[in-house]
């Protein structure tokens, strides 16, 4: 059976008696000089025939595809996850569609620039952390891309950039750990924790800058990945408290690592904070019921609204405003776990 052809314009309009002028102002909704008669006669007509507007048409006609992109370092990390519902939640009310592009390696973060150059969105949200800079920031706005860039190291040129306080505030739960009396502390950090050409992660350059704030000596022992999930995270705290010499303390990069490492340390017979304090950073939710109450890092309430209002306040000038800064509060949360 041959495949129906899409309906066109050019038909709504015949069907309905109009231009094809008045049709591409109904159904874009610029239709304030058509009566509201032959506005619901070019709406029957479109819902008969089933007509839809061609985005890639419009996209050539006003340099616009209506998209943005979020541009993420890995998938799965919840923070990520509630970015990217605050990010849809704002392009629907727009009347945009989100892409999301995992810059996970130097490859994809080259391929997420690529595809940003060859103008498959209208605007980014980049929070690609240890891959950024292949995704060449100046040549994208040499491009006319709308962007907003979660970093502490970038500076704002041409796009806004958001930062976070986490080496203080690590530095902080870390201070805490240390005087309350823990001396081996262990890091659980992201396998990308420390960075390939020797500049340190935020929250490892903490836990460096704590041991030598307090004269303690660098174990590497106590230095493991497993921050990126649960299992690993369970696993990496396992092995650890096998040690000759086991931690008395853990600081997790991430607060799904130690919520498992709460779990691995209950699950070896030993007692949290007693026998081994637990701090992770993130300030997820689910941190407030495990039992002990997990201490943590992070937002006091996760919420990114004013990071998505950023894109879209430069996506809907008309003129490209000054760059802006917008850093995010983020606070050492005590809770029973240390």
């Amino acid at each position: 059976m041959p495949k129906r052809s899409r309906p066109t314009v050019r038909e709504v309009a015949a069907r309905a008696g109009v231009s094809v002028a008045t049709v591409s102002y109904v159904v874009n909704g610029h239709d304030g000089r058509v009566g509201a008669g032959t506005r619901e006669r070019v709406l029957a007509v479109v819902r008969e025939l089933g007509y839809a507007p061609s985005s890639s048409a419009r996209g050539l006609r006003t340099q616009r595809t209506e998209r943005v992109c979020l541009v993420v370092g890995s998938i799965g990390v919840p923070t990520y996850d509630e970015l990217a519902r605050e990010l849809h939640a704002a392009a629907d009310t727009a009347g945009y569609g989100v892409i999301t592009l995992v810059a996970d390696s130097a490859t994809r973060a080259a391929q997420a620039h690529a595809l940003l150059r060859r103008g498959i969105a209208d605007g980014a949200l980049i929070w690609a952390e240890r891959f950024l800079p292949a995704l060449d920031l100046d040549s994208l706005v040499r491009s006319r891309l709308a962007m907003t860039v979660i970093d502490n190291g970038v500076a704002p040129d041409g796009f806004d950039v958001v930062r976070t306080p986490e080496r203080q505030v690590c530095g902080e739960a870390l201070d805490h750990l240390i005087t309350s009396g823990r001396r081996r502390v262990a890091f659980v950090g992201h396998r990308t924790g420390r960075e390939p050409d020797g500049e340190a992660h935020e929250r490892y350059a903490a836990y460096v800058d704590a041991l030598r704030r307090h004269g303690l000596a660098r174990d590497e022992a106590l230095i493991v990945s497993g921050a990126d999930d649960r299992v690993s995270g369970y696993r990496a705290v396992e092995a650890l408290l096998r040690l000759p010499d086991p931690p008395d303390a853990v600081f997790a990069t991430s607060d799904r690592a130690a919520i498992s490492a709460i779990w691995a340390v209950r699950d070896s017979g030993r007692n949290v904070p007693g026998d081994v304090a637990v701090v992770g950073v993130g300030n997820l939710p689910e941190g407030e019921i495990v039992k002990p109450a997990l201490s943590t890092v992070g937002q006091p309430h996760l919420d990114y609204s004013g990071v998505v209002r950023l894109l879209f306040d430069r996506l809907t000038s008309e003129l490209p405003p000054a760059e802006r800064e917008l850093v995010l509060s983020w606070s050492f949360i005590r809770r029973d776990s240390a």
